[in-house]
Parts: C-alpha cells; structure tokens; sequence
C-alpha cells in the first residue's frame, strides 16, 4: 500500500501543479479546482503514507523528487518549454538522488 499511496501523492501533486499554471493566477474556475483538489489529495495521501511508519525524509525526497522531474517533462512536452544540458543534468541528479534514497531505505 506504500508504493500506491506515494504514487497517487506524486500524480495529484503533479495534476495541481499543472493546473497551477494553467488557473492563470486562480482566475479560471475549473483549473482552480484542480488545484485545490489535487494538492488535497497529494496531501491526504502523503499523511496516510506517514502514518504507516515510513521515514519522512525518504517520503518527501521521493514525493518531491519524482514530482519536479515529472512538472518538467509536462513543461517540455506540452508547454514546450526548453530543457538545456544544465536543466537536464540537474534533472538526472535529481534521479539518481531518488534511486540513492530508496536503496538506502530498504537496506534498512
């Protein structure tokens, strides 16, 4: 049940993250929803998550992590938003920080 509840955190954290943009400044009605729904939701699930003797720094590094990765390919792929080698690397760090992290945990 860990895994699907982080799941479901990472993908509401990301649907209201794209609604953010698309709310324009919560001026538009059906992206404002979104926005309160799915951060709701991420939230919601992320307290079931902790409540289930998990570690707060694996959740939230993973949480985060997986959700700045995703927003930026969303960016890229359908606002068009350019990645540079820069963006890219940091990307891939951000990547490898995940791995770290859950191997790290499970070795626990």
């Amino acid at each position: 049940m860990k895994w699907i509840y982080l799941s479901i955190a990472v993908v509401a954290e990301v649907i209201a993250t794209t609604a953010l943009k698309e709310s324009d400044g919560f001026s538009k009605v059906f992206p404002s929803v979104l926005v309160i729904l799915g951060y709701g939701a991420a939230f919601y699930f992320l307290g079931l998550l902790l409540k289930m003797d998990t570690s707060i720094a694996v959740v939230y590094a993973i949480w985060s992590g997986a959700g700045i990765v995703l927003v930026a390919l969303i960016g890229y792929f359908i606002y068009q938003q350019q990645l540079n080698i820069p963006t890219l690397i940091g990307l891939g760090l951000i990547i490898i920080g995940i791995i770290l992290v859950n191997v790290n945990s499970m070795a626990h």
